[in-house]
């Protein structure tokens, strides 16, 4: 019992001190820094190194007991700032994933979906081109292409008609309806009985896409909170659009990432579901739209 407590109890201290630490020291330092220097010395090493030697010399800091409790409320400073921009963090996460009923996101809406219609209507548009020879398509290389660059740039928008006002938001809604076109299924209902047959595997890997958008989601919040320094240090706004830059890729990839795996434990597993709850018989091929109708009438209880 002793070596499991021990392995327990290094891998929450590790945890402590890369979640929360070490941000918020990072964050703090940046802090310290820029309210030193102020933004006409930013680059003033000189009065900085001058600052710390002066609070060295300090006769306070000599006592062990004083050091010990300096040491103390900076760790629980970093913690709290750390434990902020956890909850900041929160919010962006439903802030990026917001439905958007107020003028601004309506109007964000609009014009992401008239971008997504026009792109699409060249689309279809560019789809004229292409010829039947043979009984099979044929297009010049040319002609592929653009038609190739059109879809990319249409499904950059969103994959389906946005009716939200970021792509964040869409890439679930496009899963759900994807999921819906394909089986029938209503994803809100049959997914937290799906959640319950899934592989250790497969709840890993959901798992890991879920946190890694909630690490990209920390990292925006710690942008924030650069950008709010840089009313000081003007320095720390190249790190919050650096924070910024990162967040949105990360999340883009991990989003994307996680609605793919939703779809995919549908895909494969999704008949399994159904024959569990006896609407399919085991010599089933594939999940059909009439019994993925019946099985998410089922699960929303007449709801």
């Amino acid at each position: 019992m002793n070596p499991l407590l021990a392995t327990l109890g290094g891998k929450l201290a590790e945890r402590w001190l890369n979640m929360l630490v070490l941000p918020g020291a990072l964050f703090l330092a940046t802090a310290a820094v820029g309210t030193t220097l102020g933004h006409r010395r930013w680059h003033d090493i000189e009065r900085l190194r001058t600052s710390l030697d002066d609070l060295a010399t300090r006769p306070a800091l000599d006592r062990a007991g004083t050091a010990a409790l300096l040491v103390a409320l900076l760790l629980l400073a970093a913690s709290a700032a750390s434990l902020a921009a956890q909850f900041l963090a929160g919010a962006i996460e439903r802030y990026w994933l917001r439905f958007g009923r107020d003028p601004l996101s309506r109007a964000l809406t609009a014009r992401r979906a008239r971008t997504w219609r026009e792109l699409d209507t060249r689309y279809e548009e560019a789809h004229g081109d292409i010829s039947v020879t043979e009984g099979r398509p044929w297009a010049p290389p040319e002609v592929l292409a653009r038609i190739e660059n059109l879809a990319e740039a249409r499904d950059r928008v969103a994959l389906h008609a946005p009716a939200r006002p970021t792509w964040y938001g869409d890439r679930v809604g496009a899963a759900r309806e994807r999921v819906h076109t394909a089986y029938g299924v209503d994803l809100a209902a049959v997914w937290p009985r799906l959640w319950l047959i899934l592989p250790e595997q497969a709840l890993r890997q959901i798992h890991s896409a879920r946190d890694s958008f909630a690490a990209a989601a920390r990292i925006g919040a710690w942008a924030v909170g650069y950008a709010l320094l840089a009313c000081w240090w003007w320095p720390a706004a190249l790190v919050a659009v650096c924070c910024a830059a990162v967040a949105r890729s990360r999340a883009h990839d991990a989003l994307d990432l996680f609605a793919e795996l939703i779809e995919a434990a549908v895909d494969v597993h999704g008949r399994e579901l159904a024959e569990r709850v006896g609407l399919t018989g085991t010599g089933s091929v594939a999940l059909s739209d009439e019994v993925g109708e019946r099985m998410s009438e089922l699960f929303r209880k007449g709801g």
